[in-house]
């Protein structure tokens, strides 16, 4: 991943989108992904956000929960 406080832009940026948006879209929370990438919540919020990513209401994924 590209070290904390670089610009990311173009090419490199459009990538590491689509990369956070496969992880989120299979289930990483913005937090894993933002400290896995050493970047902030709000850049990665904003980078999924972006890449057009249906975010998940607060309290995360809860299909799986015990007991149904």
């Amino acid at each position: 991943m590209v070290g904390k406080g670089r610009k990311i832009t173009g090419t490199q940026r459009a990538q590491l989108a689509a990369t956070l948006k496969k992880a989120y879209d299979s289930g990483v929370s913005i937090r894993t992904l933002a400290k896995s990438t050493g970047r902030s919540y709000g850049f990665v919020h904003g980078l999924l956000t972006e890449a057009g990513t249906v975010l998940r209401s607060r309290g995360g994924d809860t299909r799986h929960q015990p007991g149904q």
